[in-house]
């Protein structure tokens, strides 16, 4: 997979797939980095350029069934700018993880080539005890577990990736698309990356700090798998909230018991981490589109803008509106450059 522009390209990016890797993590990545790298969509590697590897070559199953077949054995380090992990759903096996896996991530990081994690991939990261005192991003959907394996790691669920120098973490899926930009516009400029915006018919690259769409934070220290598969339904219908007597018959308990083990596990009612839920979602949709407050309003299952309204300021303690206008005036000062790192964003202040 060495190309002849591999050893001058100013982005050089080896990706290692982990059995059952997520797609469209490796995808949206790979691809950010191919329509940098010509002009016009096609696929030299000219300004950025990638390897894809594997342990002894061997093609790798993503989980969604897909194989990719052409790959690399794992090559020096020194070959790249960055080795990429792309993990996905086989992050909880330990044949994962393999003894040369986890030496050729610890001669990239002796060799001081920075190191991406991608989805789980992160996890090999932390297998190969090469985190330290980093703090990572992992996906809101797998924090839980990432933190009963890695319990002395510090975590975040409420970025899309974390730079911390000679290592990156990154939630995954479309995420992937960000950083591959992040790093475009760092290593080959930000006309390369605007390219790149173009044929991806984006708007714009997401900063890092850009809030994921989680719900990992209302279930911190619950381990009741009642009350996880109750807020499970819960986010599955945030546009059509269930009732209690709908949640507890998905679970298989009557309302009282449910009431009662919500009490117990999350110290709020069913209804209660309902709205909480529908409201944080709400507020990652201020915060990461243009969409109207009323669409925002009928998505999250209010009636109407003024319900949400309301709703919105009991629990954040500013309106919709409000976040909105700080949104704006952000964006009129940087309304030429679609890079913005989004530095002056407000940080969600909901608890």
């Amino acid at each position: 997979m060495m190309t002849d522009h591999q050893d001058r390209t100013p982005l050089r990016v080896g990706f290692i797939l982990l059995d059952q890797f997520t797609l469209a993590g490796f995808a949206g990545m790979v691809d950010a980095l191919r329509l940098a790298a010509d002009t016009g969509g096609g696929s030299r590697q000219i300004h950025a350029s990638w390897t894809i590897m594997t342990e002894d070559a061997r093609p790798c199953r993503s989980s969604c069934g897909a194989v990719i077949a052409e790959t690399s054995p794992f090559l020096d380090p020194l070959s790249f700018d960055y080795v990429a992990v792309c993990g996905g759903n086989g992050y909880q096996s330990g044949s994962t993880y393999s003894p040369s896996l986890i030496a050729y991530l610890q001669e990239a990081m002796r060799k001081r080539i920075r190191l991406i994690g991608i989805c789980t991939g992160t996890f090999a990261l932390a297998k190969s005890n090469l985190i330290g005192d980093r703090t990572v991003c992992v996906n809101w959907n797998v924090v839980d577990v990432f933190q009963r394996m890695f319990p002395a790691v510090n975590t975040r669920t409420d970025m899309l990736f974390v730079d911390e120098g000679d290592l990156i973490t990154c939630a995954g899926s479309t995420a992937a698309i960000d950083l591959g930009l992040y790093l475009i516009s760092r290593h080959c400029g930000t006309d390369k990356a605007r390219q790149a915006v173009r044929h991806m018919i984006l708007q714009s690259s997401r900063p890092a700090k850009m809030p994921q769409p989680h719900f990992a934070a209302e279930l911190r220290g619950c381990n009741d798998v009642r009350v996880q598969q109750a807020v499970h339904f819960m986010t599955q219908r945030i546009d059509e909230p269930p009732s209690v007597d709908a949640t507890a018959r998905y679970v298989g308990v009557s309302s009282r018991q449910l009431e009662r083990i919500f009490h117990q596990s999350v110290g709020v009612t069913p209804k209660a981490m309902q709205l909480r839920l529908r409201l944080r979602y709400a507020q990652w949709l201020l915060l990461s589109s243009h969409r109207s407050i009323m669409d925002i309003a009928f998505d999250c299952g209010f009636a109407d803008a003024a319900h949400f309204s309301r709703e919105y300021r009991g629990y954040f303690h500013t309106r919709p509106s409000d976040l909105r206008k700080q949104l704006k005036s952000n964006r009129d000062a940087v309304a030429q450059n679609p890079l913005f790192d989004g530095s002056s964003l407000p940080e969600p202040s909901g608890s």
